[in-house]
């Protein structure tokens, strides 16, 4: 390539400017810094509809990369649903006579232990995820993956029994873990700041694709009193790896790995692929600027390690990824959300239980669709939580407060359809942000692990959700049904007052830009207000000791 390096230099650098450039760089040092700074400018002008003309490839790569984490929403519905579906509580679970009059369940330290399997195996998934994308990249860290999870589950389908099951929900969570953590990194590293938050939303609606297929799969199979009747759903998921390894073999490198690893040719080549030829901006002025904001970091003394995450300002942003994306369980997923335990629980049988977890999936997706066009262009990610949570622990203390009159069919259907209010109002708001944040306020050097520890303290959070949960439901145990809806709502406004006081308004800011803006210890509520040039020497020249302290 003639006007980009193809090394960088191992000299201690006086600035980020200067460390843009080689000595045998021909093109000037005020070049390289015009062109990144005219390729950010045209990328905050550019549309949704005109970044979507120009970046169809960028799209279509993110999604593809985002359909690897269909299966995990798959197999999290369908554990959560088998433990209602009676052929596998028959085959794995115990009979209790004095049950509603003779009923086979798994008791709670089972149903416990099962439903966080996968959950534990993918918190050591990410985990791994973040060492091994920086060694490998993300393209041969998936396909890895995707290999593994095939061999997986074939222990998921012969399971003779609950512990076998539970193994090999283990090791299957280890790459769902990798899938959960990549695909929101990749979109934010291939896509135009305008599609970001779509596209790393996305993965959200992955999860709910996985979740709608689980639900329609049990749903044809719940009255199949056979083995196949469970057998069935866990085969269903070699169809993904099958599909996805093929194609992906030709997704394109994300390029801020390459810069990062100084392969610049690479890097151009792959951001050619992720756009039109007759794109507004040069492939080269957008490689500058990924270069610029990646040197940028560097004075700012970022690593690429996970302790680096811990440091100066990255705390704080580690803080906001970790927090926002724990909010989906803290705002009471575990009890809402795809609630057919909690159906049963208030007397609705089989088939309407499983007609609700359906609609209330259908009634997710449609929610997410209405974010992305109704919310996402018209009001910042900080006011759609905020209103999103106060919602969300309104609903939660309604159910709470029915539970008196369970007795009653109709008090018992209306807080099931409050569940489904409450899982259209949480895609609404932070099930789309809890994916999508994360992946804009880690600084690029430490984006992947950014993500990885967010996904982890959300996987920590949902273990013990998931432990606690069939306590407060199962009738062996607490027996609190909607009552439990006090205890969601409580926690949901805990994270309703943090989200006041400390995560700020990411909408429109380039990369460049949220780091500026955490170096200067911008408070939350400021963010938004705050106008920053980051291409200004002077606007960056007292921000280094505050990004260290």
């Amino acid at each position: 390539m003639s006007d980009l390096p193809t090394e960088t230099s191992k000299e201690v650098q006086p600035s980020h400017l200067e460390a843009i450039t080689s000595p045998n760089e021909k093109m000037g040092e005020a070049q390289i810094i015009e062109q990144a700074k005219e390729a950010t400018e045209i990328e905050h002008t550019l549309s949704v509809v005109e970044c979507v003309k120009n970046y169809p490839m960028a799209i279509f790569w993110s999604i593809m990369v985002s359909m690897c984490v269909v299966m995990e929403g798959y197999d999290v519905s369908l554990i959560g649903n088998f433990f209602a579906y009676p052929t596998f509580a028959k085959k794995y679970g115990n009979y209790y006579p004095n049950i509603d009059g003779g009923t086979y369940t798994l008791t709670a330290p089972w149903q416990s232990g099962v439903g966080n399997a996968s959950g534990v195996g993918a918190f050591f998934g990410v985990l791994l995820n973040g060492w091994l994308v920086d060694w490998y990249g993300q393209k041969r860290t998936l396909l890895g993956s995707l290999v593994a999870l095939a061999a997986f589950i074939f222990i998921t389908f012969f399971a003779p029994n609950i512990g076998t099951l539970t193994a090999g929900e283990v090791l299957c969570g280890l790459p769902w873990g990798v899938f959960a953590s990549t695909a929101p990194a990749y979109a934010s590293e291939v896509l135009p700041l305008q599609l970001r938050i779509y596209l790393t939303s996305y993965t959200n609606m992955c999860f709910i694709i996985g979740q709608l297929i689980a639900a329609g799969v049990l749903k044809g199979l719940v009255n199949n009193p056979t083995e196949w009747g469970y057998k069935i759903p866990f085969a269903i998921q070699w169809v993904w790896p099958a599909f996805l390894i093929p194609l992906l073999l030709f997704a394109p490198e994300s390029p801020w790995h390459l810069v990062r690893k100084g392969r610049f040719d690479e890097a151009e080549h792959s951001l050619r692929r992720l756009q039109r030829k007759s794109a507004p901006i040069d492939p080269k002025a957008t490689l500058a600027a990924i270069i610029y904001t990646d040197n940028l970091e560097k004075e700012l003394t970022v690593g690429t390690h996970y302790r680096d995450c811990f440091k100066g300002t990255e705390l704080r942003r580690t803080e906001i990824a970790c927090f926002i994306f724990a909010a989906q369980v803290l705002s009471g997923g575990n009890f809402a959300y795809n609630s057919t335990y909690f159906f049963k629980q208030i007397g609705l049988d089989s088939n309407t239980t499983y007609k609700l977890s359906v609609g209330g999936t259908g009634m997710a997706l449609v929610g997410t669709l209405i974010s992305w066009f109704a919310l996402m262009p018209y009001f910042g990610r900080r006011t759609i939580y905020l209103w999103g949570m106060a919602a969300m622990c309104t609903v939660l203390m309604l159910i709470g407060i029915l539970n008196v009159h369970t007795s009653k069919h109709s008090f018992g259907m209306t807080q099931a359809v409050l569940t489904l209010v409450w899982t259209f109002v949480f895609q609404l708001s932070v099930g789309q942000l809890g994916w999508g944040v994360p992946a804009e306020v880690g600084s690029t050097r430490l984006r992947q692990k950014t993500i990885c520890l967010a996904r982890n303290a959300y996987y920590i959070v949902g273990v013990v959700a998931n432990a606690l949960e069939p306590y407060f439901m199962n009738p062996t145990q607490w027996n609190l049904k909607g009552y439990t809806g006090f205890v969601w709502g409580g926690t949901t406004f805990v994270m309703l007052v943090w989200g006041f006081f400390r995560l700020p308004e990411t909408q429109g800011r380039s990369f460049d830009e949220l780091d500026v803006l955490f170096a200067k210890k911008v408070s939350a509520r400021k963010f938004k207000s705050t106008v920053v040039d980051t291409f200004d020497e002077s606007e960056t020249a007292g921000i280094v000791g505050n990004a260290r302290e």
